[in-house]
């Protein structure tokens, strides 16, 4: 029971991902960095806001989760 609920948890693919947000951009390396190291003050404000959210479902993908990974670091 324990390994079904831990896999439930788990990411699925991103289907936004390599896709333009409205104004065309795909986020990359650099975006995924700076979110990451913004995210412990964008967590505590999108618990509050919903309009903010700390991770970018429009990004280049492995670059961005690198990225962001470090950030949390």
């Amino acid at each position: 029971m324990l390994i079904i609920a831990i896999a439930g948890c788990a990411a699925g693919p991103n289907p936004l991902a390599n896709t333009p947000d409205d104004l065309g951009k795909v986020y990359g390396f650099w975006y995924g960095l700076w979110h990451g190291l913004i995210f412990p003050i964008t967590f505590i404000i999108s618990l509050f806001n919903h309009n903010v959210h700390f991770y970018e479902v429009h990004n280049n993908g492995l670059w961005y989760n690198i990225g962001f990974a470090i950030g949390l670091g």
